[in-house]
């Protein structure tokens, strides 16, 4: 414990002591707690990454859509197309068959017998 006690007593009459304290706390405060500290700077600047990346995806989008809707206006058949497609629609003169991919159930189970 004696040692203890001397080696703080040393410590603490150290002249510059307690400049390089108040620098440290200071350190650790613009570093780690504060609001606008560097932890919180490096948190916004990836956030501001992402979202500059989301904007760029909604751009492509917004550009891919208009010109959609330029072909839309100026071609009849291109909404013919999409309404057949998407809507099911049809013409009066035509039947529109369903393939399904789905398998069908066995309806035969292996304890029956088919005679």
């Amino acid at each position: 414990m004696k040692k203890v006690k001397s080696f703080l007593l040393r410590i603490y009459h150290i002249p510059a002591l307690k400049y390089i304290v108040v620098a440290l706390i200071a350190v650790i405060l613009i570093g780690f707690v504060d609001e606008n500290s560097v932890w919180n700077h490096l948190r916004n600047q990836q956030r501001i990454s992402e979202l500059e990346n989301e904007i760029d995806q909604y751009t492509e989008r917004y550009h891919q859509d208009q010109e959609r809707i330029r072909t839309l206006d100026g071609n009849p058949k291109a909404i013919e197309k999409i309404a057949r497609e998407r809507y099911f629609m049809k013409a009066d003169d035509e039947d529109v068959f369903v393939l399904s991919d789905d398998e069908k159930p066995d309806l035969m189970t292996p304890d029956e017998t088919a005679e």
